[in-house]
């Protein structure tokens, strides 16, 4: 079939389609039910955050639990067990987490950083937005603490703090009630990966190998 008549079949598609719709109908004159489940289930916020974490898990994210007051010495101990000598650090991330990582090399997400330097840096280090449990994602949003997506996507490794019960939703229609949708939203389920035609799973490809969540209590 040619590149035009394959053309002319999809568009005489759309019209039959749309031969009911009155010309002067708009896509916001027409009332959507929105009558599905919000939430699947009714959980008190300590069974959604184990959900999150069970969820993420299943992803190959690795997830860890503290207090607030054990953030900044947590943080330190993941730096330190990867090695990471450079941790790339977005505007507006609270002084306090890295107060305890010494000789780790801050890099500031800015205009100036290069692709080169933001792929030489062994670890970045963000909040997030907001966190689904039923999906086991986290979506950044680029505000406060989050930075810009590429300092999410080049970097190895991945650590994003996480507040619960705060943070924390049962589902994507509570999160994208939470959401501003003229953001730049980063949803994350897990490290990166693919697959290819024989389902070998390859890590890495288009983010960090590494995703680590910290769920921080109370």
């Amino acid at each position: 079939m040619s590149e035009a008549s394959s053309r002319e079949r999809v568009l005489g598609r759309i019209r039959r389609a749309l031969a009911d719709v009155p010309r002067d109908e708009r896509p916001d004159g027409v009332p959507v039910e929105r009558d599905y489940l919000r939430v699947h289930g009714t959980r008190t916020p300590e069974q959604t955050t184990a959900l999150l974490a069970g969820h993420l898990a299943d992803y190959r994210a690795l997830v860890h639990r503290c207090p607030a007051d054990g953030l900044p010495a947590l943080i330190a101990a993941l730096l330190a067990g990867r090695g990471a000598r450079s941790v790339v650090v977005p505007a507006g991330l609270p002084d306090n987490w890295l107060s305890a990582a010494t000789g780790v090399e801050l890099v500031q997400d800015t205009l100036t950083l290069t692709p080169g330097e933001l792929d030489a840096a062994d670890s970045v280090l963000t909040g997030c937005a907001v966190a689904i449990a039923e999906t086991g994602t986290i979506v950044l949003d680029a505000s406060a603490g989050q930075g810009r997506r590429r300092i999410t996507l080049v970097p190895d490794h991945h650590i994003c703090v996480v507040q619960a019960p705060g943070q924390i939703v049962d589902s994507v229609p509570e999160a994208m009630g939470r959401l501003d949708p003229a953001r730049p939203l980063t949803w994350i389920s897990g490290p990166s990966a693919t697959s290819d035609i024989e389902l070998d799973r390859v890590e890495g490809v288009h983010g960090p190998r590494t995703l680590e969540v910290i769920l921080v209590e109370g």
